[in-house]
């Protein structure tokens, strides 16, 4: 039932001419353009994951994969995609550790943080120092 007030309103609309406004967007809608960024040429795609986040998922991912415990991430860079990592991995456990058998392997990662591939890039013992060139 409408209130005097309801009516007043309504008869206001019809003398001015206004029309109710549209109702703001759902909520994931919203949630879901914030969540895009614009590619650059016109397209959208989806955001990526945080680098530290990447950083946490690639070791993991990798070490699931390989049951093998990382080590480190010794670097991580965003790519169209999404990321690539480089994740050091203990391969073989030694005494002393020192001797360890230690694999680099570089891991690619979509934006929100699947592992998409991943190969081994270099084995080393973990005592090993590179030589500067």
């Amino acid at each position: 039932m409408a209130t005097t007030s309801d009516k007043g309103r309504e008869e206001n609309k019809r003398q001015t001419g206004h029309k109710e406004s549209a109702s703001p967007p759902q909520r994931s809608q919203q949630q879901g353009r914030d969540r895009k960024q614009q590619d650059g040429s016109g397209g959208t795609r989806e955001s990526r994951v945080p680098i530290a986040k990447a950083m946490r998922l690639a070791a993991a991912q990798l070490a699931e994969l390989l049951n093998c415990e990382p080590a480190s991430v010794s670097s991580v860079k965003p790519t169209d995609e999404g990321w690539t990592a480089d994740v050091e991995v203990v391969e073989v456990e030694r005494v002393p550790d020192t001797t360890s058998v230690m694999g680099s392997y570089r891991v690619q990662l979509d934006g929100q943080g699947n592992l998409l591939g991943y190969e081994r890039t270099r084995r080393y013992a973990r005592g090993q120092i590179d030589q500067r060139k």
